[in-house]
């Protein structure tokens, strides 16, 4: 378990009963929330992974949701509740979708970020998501672009994993 102001937590598959305090962090974080059904439409299966970051209390800290396709992944969502934000739970479910994503080996994963966002963008730059694009006027409440950021695996990871002797 890592630590966070005197309590440990842990990161885990998002399961249906978390999706109310998941939809809570999600008002709490976007102008323009996804509801309870569709934050359920994530939930982990073939396509889809969904990880928390929940303390030893039962309570969801943060979580992160991304979509693969063939060998292309997309990040749906990442919030982590506003009292307990920089100290490195976005950073921990960063990590973790990267680590599912290398194991699906995947070619990439990309996402959205609001052009404003610069902690976000600062946390996806750490983890070596580049700028490849952007979509003007594509939030809304407040209209905002967004940047396309995407974390592309080298060839060589899965050459390298393949490989054992």
């Amino acid at each position: 378990m890592k630590r966070i102001d005197m309590k440990q937590y842990v990161i885990l598959q998002a399961t249906p009963e978390m999706i109310p305090q998941i939809a809570s962090i999600e008002i709490e974080t976007f102008s323009d929330p996804w509801s309870e059904h569709s934050l359920s439409t994530c939930l982990p299966d073939d396509q889809h992974d969904f990880f928390v970051a929940m303390d030893e209390d039962r309570q969801v800290l943060g979580y992160i949701s991304f979509m693969s396709v063939l060998d292309e992944g997309y990040i749906n969502n990442v919030a982590v509740r506003e009292d307990v934000r920089h100290v490195g739970i976005g950073s921990a479910l960063v990590n973790e979708s990267i680590r599912r994503g290398r194991e699906r080996k995947l070619s990439f994963l990309t996402l959205e970020v609001r052009a404003s966002n610069d902690p976000a963008i600062a946390l996806y730059e750490k983890h070596g998501f580049v700028e490849v694009g952007r979509r003007r006027g594509y939030y809304e409440k407040p209209k905002e672009d967004a940047i396309l950021m995407t974390l592309f695996f080298e060839e060589t990871e899965a050459i390298d994993e393949d490989t054992s002797i």
